[in-house]
């Protein structure tokens, strides 16, 4: 597996922004152990239901916050939203700082904290923010009205587990225009990326041997919002969106999760609905399933061999770039490639001519 180095991806290890950790259902009252970003973390679900995401290793003497504990008197760890060691009970709150030494009274060192991830709730997912500056979020979760719907059809996520390969691999699908026919035998009607920010977008339209519509065009708007959650719209014979969300969990392996949400003719959904659901949700993790099957086995892309008719995998790739630098140097990145990019040989929209 090759590493970020090795891509010249910027001077962090790991990108900045919001990053699925584990499903919402995964996260409870008892602590978990999870490692992503190269760490040991620890999540738990505090008394008030707040999702709480820390670094793993006590600065007492670093036992692990989610290790077992075979003692009864111990057993309950979660105290309000805070959490207590297993080895010396000593207290973390949400923010990561020691409050409470059972056997001490005087004043807490100041070093008595672990680092605390910024963490959210949404749409079945728990997200952390991650920054190796350790700055506060500077964009927001995207934002999933539809599942919130009542005539909507919720997922659970498929917990795919871990790639040998860098996230920079997944990301170059955004704007691979070539790859549709060999692997999801899907002929492009057309397509164009845009690039604005933090959101990476692409747009396209074409028949597709697992996804089509009754006209024979699946629509697709996909946005990578921040550098691991994709979220792709489908217009067809009912409504869907697909969820797709990748966390480096070493520098070269990555930790992938997906979902697919329909829309049902009824509100709410009837059993018709569900099964339709869940066909698309099995032709949606097929169709996937196509990419990972490539992802698993081939080398890394270090440097593209590229065609102008390729797709602008230049563009892709600094844009990229900014989430893996300092913040103070993302608009740097971002003036270098926003706006909106035709393929050259693909049509831009549907019914426009191909581009020259």
């Amino acid at each position: 597996m090759a590493t970020t180095k090795e891509y010249g991806l910027g001077e962090f290890t790991f990108p900045r922004g919001w990053f699925m950790v584990a499903r919402a259902s995964d996260v409870g009252a008892s602590p978990i152990p999870i490692r992503l970003f190269g760490r040991e973390l620890v999540a738990y679900r505090g008394e008030s239901g707040r999702v709480v995401v820390l670094d793993a290793y006590c600065p007492h003497m670093q036992a692990h916050l989610a290790a077992d504990q075979s003692s009864s008197a111990g057993a309950n760890r979660i105290e309000g939203d805070s959490i207590r060691c297993p080895y010396h009970s000593w207290r973390f709150g949400p923010d990561g700082r020691c409050d409470h030494v059972p056997y001490f009274d005087g004043r807490i060192p100041e070093a008595a904290k672990v680092r605390a991830y910024p963490a959210e709730e949404r749409f079945g997912c728990i997200f952390a923010w991650h920054d190796p500056e350790e700055g506060a979020p500077d964009f927001a979760l995207p934002e999933l009205p539809e599942w919130d719907d009542a005539a909507w059809v919720r997922c659970e996520y498929d917990d795919l587990g871990t790639l040998p390969v860098h996230p920079q691999e997944i990301v170059d699908n955004l704007v691979d225009t070539r790859h549709f026919g060999p692997i999801h035998g899907q002929r492009m009607a057309y397509f164009r990326s845009v690039f604005d920010g933090v959101v990476g977008t692409q747009i396209s339209g074409g028949g597709h041997e697992t996804m089509a519509s009754e006209d024979g065009v699946m629509n697709v708007d996909a946005s990578y919002v921040g550098p691991g959650i994709l979220v792709a719209r489908y217009s067809g014979e009912t409504d869907a969106v697909q969820i797709i969300l990748h966390t480096p969990k070493e520098d070269g392996e990555t930790q992938i999760w997906h979902g697919i949400i329909t829309r049902g003719k009824s509100a709410p959904p009837s059993a018709e609905d569900r099964a339709m659901h869940a066909q698309y949700h099995k032709t949606g993790l097929a169709a996937f399933s196509q990419d990972f099957a490539i992802w698993k086995t081939k080398g890394p892309a270090l440097s593209i061999l590229q065609l102008p008719t390729d797709g602008p995998f230049h563009r892709s790739r600094t844009w990229y770039r900014q989430f893996y630098n300092p913040r103070s140097r993302a608009i740097d990145f971002q003036r270098r490639v926003n706006g909106d990019h035709a393929t050259p040989g693909v049509a831009p929209a549907l019914g426009l001519a191909a581009a020259e």
